[in-house]
């Protein structure tokens, strides 16, 4: 799909939503009234009652390790999804969904990632409002991590802050997505929502980089490893 859009008018959320699904699975998502299979829930239940039976699954799909490293892979894919939401939608649309945990429907396949679904994207928020719609759900989400399994919050802001980059990475792949870089800079930059969690370069023609000051803990993981992007990997 072209992405390019030239003079074409900007979509709406709905429309970008529609249009994201080409970039890849992590910025796809179901949406409208229309529930698209039995089991979906809104994300503060998995966020509370579901939060156990979740993690420990996780860990069974990563081959176990210690449940802060099920919990800080889970919370880390939770970031990933919603900020490519809510990048692909800013970079399209100038708009970003409402991500709220009760706006926003999940279910887990026996296989595969997680599924999500909005039923009411509606005319969305403006993109201003992504760090606020994203790190507002995450905040939900990391305040029961912490307490328990007992997840650093430095784990957690590290992990929102690598989700961000590493979909603004994806998305720049398939979306000209200037409106996207600067959403990304101003919340890692000084000042912003994220900042402190790692060093930010965008470079035109050349993409991001990002090395950040924290370690999602995979390494823990039997046969695990350093991601790109992780602060015992720079020193190493």
């Amino acid at each position: 799909m072209d992405f390019a859009g030239g003079r074409a008018p900007k979509p709406d959320v709905a429309g970008a939503l529609a249009r994201l699904g080409a970039v890849g699975g992590f910025f796809t998502v179901a949406y409208g009234p229309r529930e698209p299979g039995p089991g979906f829930r809104p994300l503060d239940v998995l966020y509370g009652e579901e939060l156990a039976p979740w993690v420990a699954e996780v860990g069974r799909r990563i081959g176990g390790g210690p449940d802060r490293v099920a919990a800080s892979t889970a919370q880390f894919g939770i970031a990933a999804r919603l900020w490519s939401l809510g990048l692909g939608c800013a970079a399209l649309a100038d708009r970003v969904p409402d991500l709220a945990p009760d706006r926003v429907r999940w279910r887990l396949p026996r296989s595969g990632s997680m599924e999500l679904w909005l039923p009411d994207p509606g005319e969305g928020l403006p993109a201003e409002a992504l760090g606020d719609t994203v790190l507002g759900n995450l905040a939900v989400l990391e305040a029961r991590l912490r307490a328990d399994p007992g997840v650093s919050a430095k784990v957690l802001r590290g992990n929102a802050a690598s989700g961000l980059v590493g979909a603004l990475r994806v998305l720049l792949d398939r979306v000209p997505g200037g409106r996207a870089v600067a959403l990304a800079g101003e919340l890692l930059a000084e000042g912003g929502a994220l900042a402190g969690t790692g060093t930010f370069v965008h470079e035109e023609g050349l993409g991001v980089a990002f090395v950040r000051r924290s370690c999602c803990l995979y390494y823990r993981v039997p046969g695990g490893g350093f991601c790109g992007d992780c602060v015992l990997r720079s020193r190493g």
